[in-house]
């Protein structure tokens, strides 16, 4: 059974291009990279580490220090009835931590295929528009307006 806690990870290059990635099981589905612990104390970004290289290929270990940063947000959020199956009888809501990577221009991404079918690179405005989730276009917004009132 999945832990009805999870990280979404968004991953973007320098120019504010975000990664999508469309699920295998909801054509359409686009979202940033997303995934539940594993274990009910598995550390967060340890979570988000492990996520990004099982959906992506980017192994954060090899980015320079402070590439990956906990944004320290949470959301609640109600899963979808048809998810539901996925977790303990009553569960209906799952708490997901935001997180943010930077990653190289050049980097490269491998899926994997039963997750996921299709990547794309979209500025932070398209990628927002895109996400099939609300609340990932909220973190994705909150990632770029905190960075905007850093670099005033």
């Amino acid at each position: 059974m999945k832990i009805p806690i999870s990280v979404l990870v968004v991953i973007y290059k320098s120019n504010r291009d975000v990664l999508l990635i469309e699920r295998a099981d909801r054509a359409g589905f686009w979202q940033s990279v997303t995934g539940s612990l594993d274990t009910p104390n598995e550390d967060l970004a340890f979570a988000a580490k492990r996520e990004v290289f099982e959906e992506t290929g980017i192994t954060v270990e090899q980015l320079p220090s402070g590439a990956l940063r906990n944004l320290h947000h949470h959301i609640e959020y109600e899963i979808y009835p048809e998810w539901r199956f996925r977790y303990a009888p009553g569960v209906t809501k799952n708490t997901e931590h935001w997180f943010a990577l930077e990653v190289p221009d050049a980097t490269s991404v491998q899926l994997a295929p039963r997750e996921h079918v299709a990547y794309q690179w979209l500025s932070y405005h398209q990628a927002v528009q895109k996400c099939f989730s609300r609340s990932n276009g909220e973190a994705i917004l909150k990632l770029f307006s905190a960075n905007e009132t850093r670099s005033e």
